[in-house]
């Protein structure tokens, strides 16, 4: 496997282990929304480091808002960014390059 290809599959991983901490809170009824507290600038934050530029922060603020919110922590925004980035841009990238 190549260098791209590790990294690719890292940030899949280390995505669905973030996606999973965020969902812990729905394990500990009314006490794991206040964790959501410490936990949604984290991910945010996480979401920067992995994702550069003007995406990663897009999905920052999504994150953010996405894990602040009571009930939406089963959104699993960093998989879902994980797809954006490897699997439907890279086809629509492709699609505009056959053209």
């Amino acid at each position: 496997m190549s260098k791209t290809t590790d990294n690719k599959y890292k940030k899949l991983f280390m995505g669905l282990l973030f996606d999973g901490i965020g969902m812990l809170s729905f394990a500990i009824p009314l006490i794991g929304d206040f964790s959501d507290i410490i936990w949604a600038p984290l991910a945010a934050w996480l979401m920067t480091r992995m994702y550069k530029g003007k995406v990663g922060q897009g999905a920052g603020i999504i994150t953010f808002l996405e894990e602040i919110i009571p009930g939406l922590d089963v959104i699993p925004t960093f998989t879902i960014m994980w797809f954006y980035t490897y699997v439907f841009k890279k086809s629509a990238q492709k699609t505009t390059i056959e053209v």
